[in-house]
């Protein structure tokens, strides 16, 4: 196991990531058994080099595993499950979430499964696809706005769970995708396609995207605010509900 400290300096280890972990077994049938955790997330004031959300540029190399838990419980049994995985893992942790966020675990040893999303909160007039600090987003913002929705937390983004996205569309018929990571080149954007080309029939309204400025990260606490999407959430949910 390594750690970034933060996942912003991965760009340092990026050939070593993505051109030889990830192709190990498929060029030589030899596992690369790593675990790179990445620290990661805005949200603390500490500007562009220390808060950005950079788990796009892994979900698109074939070979690697990425997982990003929400919660401790998921936290613990993802990080054993990315050890007992022969695969390397990039396993992003929030760095925000580090001391903001408290709840039961285990002493025992268990495991998440890779690969499987998980219903942070049901409800019947929406669904939010979401992970890491985006589920506690979406939580909030529905609460504040008395809105029943099924908020799904993919937990695993590469391979994502097209099964239980797939469900959770087809249950509500309107869908908003939330990430902190920039809007463009996102996940979200892999997301919002491949619901329109699956579940399209099941759709009452067009799929929404939420997600922070294609901008550095800023500094200054009330630029960081502008930049992350939680406004603009609250904003799209209410559009979304009353499509």
């Amino acid at each position: 196991m390594v750690e970034m400290q933060f996942a912003d300096f991965v760009t340092c280890g990026f050939n070593q990531i993505v051109n030889n972990l990830a192709k190990s077994y498929y060029r030589w049938g030899q596992h690369a058994d790593v675990v790179v955790r990445m620290p990661t997330g805005a949200g603390t004031a500490a500007g562009p080099f220390h808060s950005q959300s950079n788990e796009a540029w892994f979900t698109h190399v074939p070979g690697l595993k990425v997982v990003y838990p929400s919660n401790p419980h998921d936290a613990k049994g993802l990080l054993c499950a990315a050890f007992a995985d022969p695969n390397p893992v990039m396993y992003f942790e929030h760095k925000l979430l580090y001391r903001s966020l408290s709840g039961p675990v285990p002493e025992a040893y268990y495991t998440t499964p890779i690969g499987q999303a998980a219903l942070a909160q049901e409800g019947d007039e929406l669904s939010i696809i979401t992970y890491g600090l985006g589920v506690h987003w979406a939580l909030a913002a529905c609460k504040e706005l008395g809105i029943k929705a099924d908020i799904l937390d993919l937990r695993t983004l590469l391979p994502w769970d097209t099964e239980a996205v797939g469900h959770t569309v087809r249950k509500t018929g309107r869908v908003l995708i939330l990430h902190e990571d920039t809007l463009t080149g996102g996940l979200g954007g892999e997301l919002a396609a491949w619901i329109a080309e699956h579940c399209f029939s099941s759709l009452d309204a067009p799929v929404r995207r939420v997600a922070s400025l294609d901008t550095a990260v800023p500094f200054a606490p009330p630029l960081e605010a502008g930049f992350l999407p939680q406004q603009r959430l609250r904003e799209q949910l209410k559009a979304l509900r009353d499509y």
